[in-house]
């Protein structure tokens, strides 16, 4: 299977308020990310997903080490109302592919498909303010596929939201994993979506600690990573998913 994304020996170090010293994000990582793989990044607040996120995404450079990307990833930001930029989602889902001169003639019908991918086509003339908090989600998912982006990275998808928004979004997921997209989850709530990866990365205090699958993963002490087994209260992987 091709790689998606490959960092070898990453660290992030930020400058103090004072200039006097480095704080250290993330310290010495190295992994893999397949192409068409769903990824779930956990750790506990600190431990460096959102930092994580913003170098495989480009808004950072690594302090050292190189980090090697097959295609431009596309971000779904906590907040999914921050990106959008349109009144409508029609007209949201046209900044991306017009701020990337795409042929004009084009870009409505590319718009159109990418909004009936992630079943929003009924709303497309909708005022986008009015949309729910997963269909906000969905909403930026769309304006990604416009871009034609192959990776998606998910920053905490489910905050905020209630029973039905985070079916809403593993809905969406799903369909995208079924698409062949490459998908990188940030999250803490475990029990909503672990059943959906194959591949499981934990950080914690800016290291490495655990890659591989979310089997292996729900036989370790996951506790002494700040993270708690959400077998303590489900009964096996295939419990993992709210539907």
């Amino acid at each position: 299977m091709e790689t998606a994304v490959k960092l070898e020996h990453i660290s992030k170090k930020f400058l103090s308020v004072s200039d006097s010293d480095y704080s250290v994000a993330l310290s010495d990582i190295s992994l893999e990310i397949k192409k068409g793989s769903f990824t779930i990044v956990g750790g506990a607040n600190g431990s460096g997903k959102s930092v994580l996120m913003m170098l495989i995404s480009g808004l950072l450079k690594p302090s050292e080490g190189k980090i090697t990307v097959a295609s431009k990833p596309g971000l779904v930001f906590q907040e999914a109302s921050t990106q959008i930029l349109g009144d409508t989602p029609r007209e949201d889902v046209a900044v991306g592919p017009k701020n990337l001169k795409m042929n004009k003639k084009e870009i409505p019908s590319l718009v159109e498909e990418s909004l009936r991918n992630v079943r929003l086509l009924e709303k497309a003339d909708f005022p986008s303010d009015f949309l729910s908090g997963g269909e906000k989600r969905r909403l930026a998912v769309a304006s990604i596929l416009a871009m034609k982006r192959d990776i998606i990275i998910f920053d905490e998808p489910y905050a905020n939201l209630d029973y039905p928004g985070v079916l809403d979004v593993n809905n969406l997921l799903s369909h995208l994993k079924s698409e062949g997209k490459t998908l990188i989850l940030l999250t803490h709530e475990l029990e909503k979506c672990l059943s959906l990866a194959d591949h499981f990365i934990i950080l914690q205090k800016g290291k490495l600690v655990f890659d591989g699958s979310p089997e292996e993963a729900l036989k370790k002490p996951l506790e002494q990573w700040s993270i708690r087994n959400p077998l303590a209260k489900y009964e096996s992987l295939d419990d993992l998913i709210w539907k």
